[in-house]
């Protein structure tokens, strides 16, 4: 049997292209699996002697241990896609899966804030027409004053200078409904600024071509100056020779590497605390609200989901109930007798 997880995890790699955080998940179910069938000094059994029992005795295991609906219903379909590679590869006759069925979960729909909210939200981050508050004129000085000193190697960009790069990412986040992984994995060659449109790989590795509006482009156009002085600042520093830039990719970190999706969640999260401290919202929360916002504008259920590189409708169907549960909360408000 372990034989048969390390040829299915490849088999995820080399033909699926799944992304490696989901080739760790399902290496990690499996290895719960195969601890729960083997206790220390035993081996794990064939995959003949797995029947549908085992898994239902697994599953039942899992929920005395208190594990969320959620959670058990992934590592199930962790076995069942493993069971039904085993099938299709000869090993097994059918799927000791295929009779246990997945724990109900309750319906969640995304919370969403609203156009106005959001709006609000990045407008508080876009930089003041002049004077000392505009962003864009304070990285160009602090820039030049480096180079006027000599001291660019020692130069420290701190967290108030990273703002236009952070409103760049925040504005494609809701631009262009992009997943973490879709923006940090976003290199230069990616960007067509004229027709402003990005070429995206989703999951599966599969490419799209998603539009970004003016305000994204703008914040863009304000933060490649920085991008720069990230790319050069640590220039002929030991830990640059260790360590080299990454030159292609569009958002990095202030060592001028790829900024990683851990970096991203921080980054939200600090601006939310920063304008409202009740909001909950992480990353994906803007490719939510950039889906209902349009959905709510009257767009096509099925460009939406070609715009979110969704394979399936009714994923993006979802949306269609944050968007009404919107509307009722603004007929609530609105109405004399709601």
């Amino acid at each position: 049997m372990l034989q048969a997880i390390e040829k299915y995890l490849a088999y995820l790699k080399s033909v699926r292209n799944s992304s490696p955080h989901t080739i760790s998940n399902y290496g990690q179910d499996l290895a719960q699996f195969i601890s729960y069938l083997s206790p220390p000094g035993l081996e794990a059994p064939a995959l003949a002697e797995i029947n549908h029992h085992v898994i239902r005795e697994f599953v039942a295991d899992l929920h005395g241990q208190g594990l969320q609906k959620s959670s058990i219903a992934r590592k199930l379909a962790t076995l069942r896609s493993f069971f039904n590679y085993c099938v299709r590869q000869g090993l097994l006759k059918e799927s000791p899966a295929r009779l246990v069925p997945t724990p109900k979960l309750p319906k969640r729909i995304p919370s969403v804030l609203s156009a106005e909210e959001m709006n609000a939200f990045l407008n508080q981050l876009a930089p003041r027409p002049s004077g000392p508050t505009d962003l864009g004129g304070t990285v160009t000085a602090t820039i030049a004053r480096a180079a006027k000193t000599k001291a660019r190697k020692s130069v420290v960009v701190g967290e108030a200078l990273l703002l236009p790069r952070d409103r760049a990412l925040l504005e494609l986040l809701y631009a262009a409904g992009l997943r973490v992984s879709e923006l940090t994995g976003l290199n230069l060659v990616d960007i067509d600024e004229r027709d402003r449109v990005l070429r995206v790989r989703g999951k599966g590795n599969k490419e799209r071509i998603v539009p970004y509006g003016s305000k994204a482009q703008e914040a863009l156009e304000r933060y490649w100056p920085l991008r720069q002085e990230l790319l050069l600042q640590l220039a002929g520093s030991r830990a640059d020779r260790r360590a080299a830039p990454h030159v292609s990719a569009v958002f990095l970190n202030y060592a001028g590497r790829r900024l990683t999706q851990r970096s991203v969640g921080r980054i939200v999260k600090k601006y939310v605390r920063l304008i409202n401290v009740n909001w909950d919202l992480h990353p994906h929360s803007l490719r939510h609200a950039f889906a209902t916002h349009l959905l709510a504008d009257g767009a096509d259920l099925r460009a939406i989901q070609e715009l979110l590189g969704h394979q399936s409708l009714s994923t993006t169907q979802k949306y269609t109930h944050a968007s009404i549960r919107q509307l009722m909360d603004t007929y609530d408000k609105a109405h004399p007798h709601a």
